[in-house]
């Protein structure tokens, strides 16, 4: 029987979806704790910088614990990541989880983004982010048919994916955590964000770019952006912005894939094998063997 830990190191959490996680979780047959600061407040945080860091550490370091599930993002690993062990089992979660992702990658652990504890505990039983996320959980293959989309430049690619929220991963640059120190040669980087400015996110991806993190890459997956709304004075979508800033180069780049901040976040393993097949007017494909 897997032990899955259930942590807060970013944000607070009400914890009665902790309890529905937990629930959820058990019902599927998972062994599952928590962090003896899952369910506190300190401000923004879940906890202290301390604490949170002690939930965290106890965690990776318990040889019974399989995975770790994070309970929410919000905001707070960048405070505490230089402090984190080598992070070398699967951790569960998005947003600003995308930090421990990238954590892990520096060590070649596949570590899964996807829903965390709200999401485990009130989508539908029969719902596609859940029945994924049990195949996930249970080291099934992943394989997702998608819809094409006029902006994605077809082609294949074969290599493990890294990435996360785009902001967070912004963060990190000229970090021991940044994009660049990741140890896969040409791998495919998933990108998604919420809430921030059109320009924003140009100038992220311009620093990507600059960065010369683009330019080495086998393919670009670009889920949800949710809340960006579209600026008219940049010429163009978020999307359209996007698709400019790798214009010069080659690789397959998938548009509007159901990824991030919306309900329909399907997980996705990073570090795993994973076959990207792009199209613009048929069905794309992602298919993952971890």
């Amino acid at each position: 029987m897997k032990h899955i830990r259930i942590i807060s190191p970013s944000g607070a959490i009400d914890p009665s979806y902790i309890d529905g996680a937990a629930s959820r979780l058990r019902a599927w047959g998972y062994m599952v704790s928590e962090g003896a600061y899952a369910r506190t407040r300190w401000g923004r945080f879940a906890a202290t910088d301390d604490e949170r860091l002690e939930d965290l550490v106890i965690a990776l370091r318990d040889p019974s614990v399989d995975i770790i599930l994070c309970a929410r993002g919000g905001y707070g690993l960048q405070r505490i990541i230089d402090r984190v062990p080598p992070v070398t089992k699967p951790v569960l979660g998005f947003s600003d989880i995308t930090a421990l992702h990238q954590a892990a990658a520096i060590h070649g652990c596949p570590t899964l983004h996807g829903i965390m504890c709200k999401h485990i505990a009130e989508l539908p039983e029969d719902s596609e982010p859940l029945n994924a996320l049990r195949n996930a959980l249970q080291d099934k293959p992943l394989d997702y048919v998608l819809e094409p989309h006029p902006l994605n430049r077809p082609g294949k690619a074969c290599a493990p994916v890294i990435g996360g929220n785009l902001s967070v991963l912004y963060g990190l640059q000229g970090t021991p955590w940044g994009l660049s120190r990741i140890p896969y040669p040409f791998p495919i980087l998933l990108i998604e964000d919420i809430g921030e400015r059109h320009y924003h996110i140009d100038r992220m991806m311009r620093n990507l770019k600059m960065s010369g993190v683009l330019a080495h890459l086998s393919g670009l997956v670009v889920g949800q952006f949710t809340d960006c709304e579209n600026d008219p004075l940049m010429n163009g979508t978020v999307y359209q912005t996007i698709k400019e800033a790798v214009a010069d180069y080659d690789y397959p780049v998938l548009f509007n894939a159901p990824v991030g901040h919306v309900e329909h976040n399907l997980p996705v393993w990073f570090g795993g094998d994973t076959e990207l097949t792009v199209t613009t007017d048929s069905f794309c494909r992602l298919s993952q063997h971890v």
